[in-house]
């Protein structure tokens, strides 16, 4: 896995650098030779136009200057002022010594101006703004973003593209779109979320020093960034030697007469996903409805009210249910009432491994009043809980219910304040967004994400019913449980990805998903069997 860590953590890792000799002047030199190469092994790049902002991330580019035109490349440099005008006092020294060694200089160009470097260059080399940029972008690299994006060269963003918030993940009023983010030392939260997705292009993440593998992890990444390797040591193990009930059971709980399609969306998803026997349960009133839907599933029906609803009366007879199933996925679909928190309730005393999503998390919320983390007793349990909140549920439980996390930053750390508060090692908390943390007590794994077709209704129904699915065919128990959760949000995200392929980015339904769940998890799962042989060919090699 990846360490990803927060910006402050990022520069305690160079200070550490400096203190086992590795000075800021060397950092300097080495990124801009990183970035350097990744240009060099660009096809066709001929001809760079680099542009400098005034600090470090300027200093950067202009070493990758001198090092471009050093490899006979046809480099323009721009600057907002004079080489011997910039303040800081490492990065005035590298632009002399890169105006010294005969790179040209564009100083303080107008748009025209720019303009005609761009149409001469190959690929753009942007060192303009780097982590500490935040807020919105000022002149004159507003103008220069326009004109680099609407100059169609391909783009090489050093550390972080300009205009983007290495922390937040979200872009100023303009934002250099890269084709290449070469980040130094570690990736960065905003790189991997929100506008960053759209934005940085492929990332390659320049270590620097052999030192900073062991001085990232030493400052305690705020996540880590799976590679499909890792994946190994929690999928399920094949075999023929099976049956429908030696693939574990899932018990879905759900539904009401308003939603009567979210509970069979997660229950088909839980078949799909590869369980041995699904059953649903849902209020009486749509029982006959949702059996219509489901051949192989059997259907429940529980007491309810006048509106479809379940009662408190249904609390009994879910958790007798439980007692005989592998895993349980408890609220799609349910609505909030004094029925349905008493269901939730029971479920978290019961014994059975259990994944609470949508109404399940807000019968939570209002059980809680919207902090969860200040009764750690609902929660702590021995048997596996798994919580699937997006970010507006997320914000319900956590006390921000109208200034809900607006970044994978704030994600984690909401999750954070309920795993903490909760202290056990049963608990994970699945945080869904444009990037899903998935957070335990011990870690925050980040699985990679899916495409932009599953931005769609009933998304994390499907979910929820494969994470319950996969916690059923692992006996209830994983060594791994945040892993666990993200190999299953992998195999999601890739079947959005099959499912667009077949039917469009914008014609993907979630019901489109369920069929695409069992290619996706063949493929995912051959990947990472594959990627583990070829890691384990490379560590005897070595």
């Amino acid at each position: 896995m990846q360490p990803v860590l927060n910006i402050e953590d990022i520069k305690r890792v160079e200070v550490e650098l400096t203190r086992v000799g590795v000075s800021v002047s060397e950092l300097m030199h080495r990124a801009g030779y990183a970035a350097a190469q990744e240009v060099l092994e660009l096809e066709g790049a001929k001809s760079v136009a680099v542009l400098c902002g005034m600090g470090n991330n300027g200093g950067d580019g202009w070493v990758a200057a001198e090092a471009l035109l050093a490899r006979g490349l046809k480099v323009q440099a721009v600057c907002p002022m004079d080489p011997d005008q910039i303040s800081g006092d490492l990065a005035r020294q590298v632009a002399q010594a890169a105006v010294k060694a005969g790179v040209p200089v564009t100083v303080g160009p107008s748009r025209d101006e720019l303009d005609e470097v761009l149409d001469e260059a190959d690929v753009v080399l942007d060192c303009m703004l780097g982590t500490g940029f935040h807020g919105e972008v000022r002149a004159p690299f507003d103008i220069w973003i326009e004109c680099v994006n609407a100059s169609g060269c391909r783009v090489v963003s050093v550390d972080v593209p300009s205009g983007l918030s290495a922390q937040t993940g979200q872009a100023g009023s303009a934002c250099v779109v890269a084709d290449l983010t070469v980040t130094m030392l570690a990736l960065k939260p905003g790189l991997l979320a929100d506008d960053g997705r759209d934005v940085c292009g492929a990332i390659v993440v320049a270590p620097l020093s052999e030192q900073t593998e062991r001085l990232c992890v030493e400052a305690d990444p705020v996540a880590w960034r799976t590679d499909l390797a890792d994946y190994r040591d929690v999928m399920v193990e094949t075999s023929a030697s099976v049956d429908k009930f030696t693939r574990g059971s899932v018990l879905v709980v759900g539904g009401s007469s308003r939603f009567p399609g979210a509970p069979i969306m997660a229950a088909r998803a839980a078949a799909r996903m590869g369980a041995g026997y699904v059953t649903l349960a849902v209020p009486q009133a749509i029982a006959a409805v949702c059996q219509t839907h489901l051949l192989e599933i059997p259907v429940v029906g529980l007491p309810c009210d006048v509106e479809g609803v379940l009662t408190a009366d249904a609390a009994e007879r879910v958790v007798k249910m439980a007692r005989s199933a592998s895993a349980v996925l408890v609220g799609p679909g349910m609505r909030v009432s004094g029925g349905t928190v008493a269901v939730v309730s029971a479920l978290l005393r019961s014994e059975a491994p259990l994944v609470i999503d949508a109404d399940g998390l807000n019968c939570l919320s209002r059980l809680t009043e919207g902090r969860l983390f200040d009764f750690p007793e609902l929660t702590r349990r021995d048997a596996p809980l798994i919580l699937t909140p997006h970010r507006g549920e997320l914000g319900r439980l956590t006390g921000r219910a109208e200034t809900p996390p607006a970044s994978l930053s704030e994600q984690l750390e909401c999750a954070r304040q309920i795993v903490w508060s909760d202290g056990g090692s049963e608990i994970v908390v699945a945080s869904k967004g444009s990037a899903t943390g998935c957070v335990s007590v011990d870690q925050a794994v980040l699985p990679k994400p899916g495409p932009a077709a599953l931005a769609t209704a009933g998304s994390g129904d499907v979910l929820s019913g494969m994470m319950a699915s996969y916690l059923a065919q692992v006996g209830g128990q994983s060594e791994n449980l945040p892993l666990m959760a993200a190999l299953v949000c992998e195999i999601h995200g890739y079947a959005g990805t099959v499912a667009a392929e077949r039917l469009g980015s914008r014609g993907v339904m979630a019901c489109d998903l369920i069929d695409s769940i069992g290619l996706a998890a063949d493929a995912i799962e051959e990947r990472a069997a594959m990627a583990g042989l070829e890691g384990a060919s490379e560590a005897q090699q070595a």
